[in-house]
């Protein structure tokens, strides 16, 4: 069981060139990831967020590679004319259209994306995947196992509410048969109260309190709750994701205990039932951390 938040740096260096790569990650439902690599690499992208895919399913992810070259080549600096009228264009048009006033400097223009560019003509880009790689999997290394340590963390933690649900359970389904009991002691009360005096084993009775502990029977629900128990267990010994899963597990559960809830007619199990729907709401805020 892994966390989805963590953070990683991984440092490669080769023939007088030199990457750093950043890797980290926070909470998401799906995998989304942002990828800042230098304008001059963009033909090893897809095969850095390959990389990056391979080994991380859920979270948004930013990873951001830095490249440094000290070798002698032959480098240029390049100003893209027309992206830099593009750029001037946008920004006079959103001054007018704000109403501000301000003039749009050059080095304002110049620190827009793309506008300066620099490249050396002795740059193999993809002769430089194989350090960038490097890169990119130590970065990745260490952001899994950090995400791995809050991951035992997280387990420890979600064991706890489970551990606390399943004693909750145990109180509910022991005082479940009181109930139908004491329901048929007070029907009895009221009517000796109102003047008639029918035995306990009056067929009117019989069926009065029979359809009762028909309608406040939570056997099922019980069973359904000890049912993903045991699922849960499972789970938290998996090695792959399982965040969604439990996702869906706790919903479950909440769905048996809301059931449970509305049958009771009992003080203290619907106390009991408070305590389990605090519990597996922490549950529920805890599994929005598993990958």
């Amino acid at each position: 069981m892994n966390s989805m938040t963590g953070y990683g740096r991984g440092e490669s260096s080769r023939g007088g060139v030199k990457f750093t790569v950043e890797i980290s990650t926070v909470n998401r439902k799906q995998a989304e990831l942002s990828l800042y690599l230098p304008r001059e690499f963009d033909s090893l992208e897809s095969k850095v967020r390959d990389e990056i895919n391979a080994n991380i399913s859920r979270g948004r992810i930013v990873a951001k590679v830095q490249f440094n070259a000290t070798t002698s080549g032959k480098s240029q600096v390049r100003i893209d004319h027309l992206l830099a009228k593009q750029y001037a264009r946008e920004y006079r048009a959103l001054a007018k259209g704000l109403k501000l006033d301000g003039k749009i400097s050059l080095d304002t223009v110049l620190r827009a994306p793309g506008v300066l560019q620099s490249s050396d003509e002795s740059l193999d880009v993809e002769s430089l995947w194989k350090p960038l790689r490097t890169a990119v999997r130590s970065a990745l290394k260490e952001l899994l196992a950090m995400r791995g340590k809050e991951g035992a963390n997280l387990k420890m933690d979600l064991k706890k509410r489970i551990s606390a649900l399943q004693k909750a359970v145990k109180t509910v389904a022991k005082q479940a048969p009181k109930t139908a009991s004491r329901h048929r002691g007070a029907l009895m009360e009221r009517l000796k109260q109102a003047g008639l005096e029918l035995k306990l084993d009056d067929e009117r009775v019989l069926k009065e309190v029979a359809l009762y502990a028909d309608r406040i029977d939570i056997t099922e629900e019980l069973t359904r709750l000890e049912s993903h128990f045991d699922q849960f267990a499972d789970y938290a010994q998996s090695t792959s994701p399982v965040g969604r899963t439990l996702d869906f597990l706790s919903q479950e559960m909440n769905r048996e205990v809301n059931t449970i809830g509305s049958k009771a007619n009992d003080p203290q199990t619907s106390q009991v039932v408070v305590l389990m729907k605090s519990e597996l709401e922490k549950f529920r805020e805890q599994v929005q951390n598993v990958e």
